[in-house]
């Protein structure tokens, strides 16, 4: 399995991103775009992609195919792609509070330690869908690791498309998210102009 190994906060000041929306903490006060040149067209929504790519944690191959997935669906193509994208089990479980970052999400789902509608899911890619409830299991409900990540993100912000119950480390899916409910700075209609060109 091909795994990014890029250091985060130097891959976010080269795509001018809040280490935030990944789960980091802001380490550094440095300015994260560099000045100067001015980018070409294609030069923003190649940026555009990458950085929905890095947030994420997907690789070329797998996000292409999210998008002719989202390009063949009803709606809008970039809003369905960045539905699509939050709905990952690994996005999940990162804005349910059980994990502190998106990579951290990914290995806890790696690691056999979630249930989805009581069956075991080890997939990040996993595509949740509304009414979906995912919990961690019972041996992993009490290991410290998990009460430590809690306390942790016990104050961060649980989007209002879903039920958390972070004491007991389980949560519903009300329903899926629209765009506007996704706090993630893409510009995702820079990504289909790339793509149907």
């Amino acid at each position: 399995m091909a795994v990014n190994r890029v250091p985060v906060l130097k891959r976010c000041r080269a795509l001018g991103l809040e280490p935030s929306y990944l789960g980091y903490d802001k380490k550094s006060n440095r300015t994260l775009l560099h000045g100067g040149k001015k980018i070409s067209e294609y030069g923003l929504q190649l940026r555009e992609k990458q950085k929905a790519k890095f947030i994420y944690g997907v690789l070329e191959k797998p996000f292409r195919n999210y998008y002719d997935k989202a390009d063949r669906m009803k709606g809008q193509t970039g809003e369905n792609l960045m539905v699509m994208l939050e709905s990952r089990l690994d996005s999940i479980i990162f804005r349910m509070g059980f994990a502190r970052t998106r990579r951290e999400a990914r290995q806890i789902v790696g690691h056999k330690h979630v249930l989805v509608n009581g069956k075991k899911v080890n997939i990040p890619s996993y595509l949740c869908k509304a009414g979906d409830v995912i919990e961690l299991t019972e041996k992993a409900k009490g290991l410290n690791r998990y009460k430590e990540i809690a306390e942790i993100t016990g104050g961060r912000l649980v989007p209002e498309w879903m039920d958390v119950d972070l004491e007991n480390f389980k949560g519903t899916i009300k329903n899926l998210p629209t765009r506007e409910m996704i706090d993630v700075p893409v510009n995702e209609m820079l990504i289909v102009e790339l793509y149907s060109k």
